[in-house]
């Protein structure tokens, strides 16, 4: 009995210590292991909670330090951020306080600028109707109404957006609150199917003009039409019969609507203007025809009203097609750029009931050129306010030139991260900071829209 008793614990003891070895060579493999794998000095210090600390090149920064490192050019003012997609055209207001963009994310907002150097803008968020992609907007009347024109599926639109008053209510909370605006009038198919390249409105006062707001609105097939602002009636009608419109103008007294238009290499050119047939140019095959803008004039009655557009001009000089114009601010003459590589001013301010031609003032060489010496085109043209300085575009660039001497005053390379699609300037100076100053905004497919100060007439 005592030797069975002593042989189970012979046992017992000879299990345990043979589990005692077992686990004990495990972990002098398992430590082994871990050596193997974490560096040294991992080993030679206990261990700790990790601490993460930002390298030393990327300091932390304030909002306004990243907004000032981003700026690359001493013109760039301002960025209007809150796009969800290409903003594709603007326009100020007739008091400069209020800028109205279009975005493809189907949104037009309405920024106050109250003062240009502003960290942040308020703004006016305008949703379209469904499926409506807005491309171009101008202001009617004053900055409560808003002319919008719209792509969708099936065809180009224009909403005319107003303000309602608000009603007298016994609630002073109620009425500090902005109305938002309502849909005052709508034409669907503006164009049938053709998309609206541009809209253009300004404030009729030539002649016995009753000072309404007059509207322009251009096709990407030939037709332009003209609006009346407020209530939405179609004033006018006319056809380029060339190619295809590139844009199209009115001018600020609105007298005079222009437009830039493609023409082909051989064609017979024929223009019509409320149903008279104007003289045809006939081109010989294998000649280059000659190059022209058409100019029409809108006529007012004697109570105010428009009475016909016509009385068309001819701007024959250039060698290729215009690709833009504008009007200078007293509507006496007619800025151009084209793909010869030259701007033209013309004096229209002539007496073209006696077959007098516009005349050409002043012919600039483009002086923008590629890294080949190439001179480019501009895309956008548009004259300041006070007709000195003529802000241009090419791509993603922007640059200024005298309009006197046609030489550059600045340029900015890389003014957007995209091309830029639109630009204006604001009919008045606007508070930057604690001073006042001309400034010109821009649109682009960079979903941003800039400010810029306009360059000294005399660069050093």
């Amino acid at each position: 009995m005592e030797a069975s008793i002593t042989i189970g614990l012979l046992s017992v003891v000879i299990g345990a210590l043979i589990a005692l070895s077992f686990f004990a060579n495990y972990f002098r493999n398992r430590k082994s292991q871990v050596q193997s794998i974490a560096p040294p000095e991992a080993l030679q210090k206990p261990v700790s909670k990790p601490t993460f600390k930002k390298p030393h090149s990327k300091p932390h920064s304030h909002p306004a330090d990243k907004e000032a490192n981003r700026r690359h050019h001493p013109l760039d003012l301002n960025t209007l951020k809150g796009h969800g997609d290409s903003v594709t055209g603007l326009c100020f207001s007739s008091d400069g306080r209020s800028l109205a963009t279009a975005c493809a994310d189907g949104v037009v907002r309405v920024f106050k600028l109250d003062d240009a150097s502003s960290k942040s803008f308020k703004f006016l968020r305008i949703n379209l109707p469904a499926g409506c992609h807005p491309t171009a907007v101008a202001f009617c009347d004053d900055a409560s109404s808003l002319v919008v024109a719209s792509q969708a599926f099936s065809g180009s639109s224009l909403y005319m957006y107003g303000e309602e008053k608000p009603q007298a209510t016994g609630d002073s909370r109620q009425q500090t609150k902005l109305p938002l605006p309502e849909i005052k009038w709508k034409h669907h198919k503006a164009h049938d199917k053709r998309a609206i390249l541009t809209l253009v409105g300004t404030m009729a006062t030539y002649g016995s003009a009753d000072g309404s707001t007059i509207l322009a609105s251009s096709s990407d097939g030939t037709d332009i039409k003209i609006w009346h602002g407020k209530t939405g009636k179609t004033l006018g009608n006319v056809d380029t019969n060339q190619l295809k419109n590139n844009m199209a103008t009115v001018s600020p007294n609105g007298r005079f609507v222009a437009a830039a238009a493609f023409t082909a290499d051989v064609k017979d050119f024929y223009g019509t203007c409320v149903g008279h047939m104007l003289p045809c140019l006939r081109v010989e095959k294998g000649e280059l025809p000659a190059e022209f803008t058409l100019v029409w004039e809108i006529v007012y009655s004697k109570d105010g009203a428009v009475k016909e557009v016509s009385k068309v001009m001819q701007l024959k000089g250039h060698k290729s097609a215009v690709t833009w114009l504008c009007f200078s601010p007293n509507s006496e003459q007619i800025i151009t750029a084209s793909k010869d590589g030259t701007i033209r001013i013309w004096n229209i301010n002539v007496r073209y009931h006696q077959d007098e031609d516009p005349k050409t003032l002043k012919v600039f060489a483009i002086p923008l050129h590629d890294s080949n010496g190439t001179t480019m085109q501009y895309d956008c043209l548009s004259i300041s306010p006070n007709g000195r300085i003529l802000a241009v575009t090419n791509g993603s660039t922007l640059q200024w030139l005298s309009a006197e001497t046609g030489q550059a005053l600045d340029t900015a390379d890389r003014a957007h991260d995209g091309d830029i699609t639109d630009i204006a300037w604001a009919p008045r100076t606007i508070s930057n900071g604690d001073k006042q100053a001309l400034v010109l905004a821009t649109a682009s497919l960079d979903k941003k829209v800039k400010l810029w100060a306009a360059p000294p007439l005399h660069p050093s």
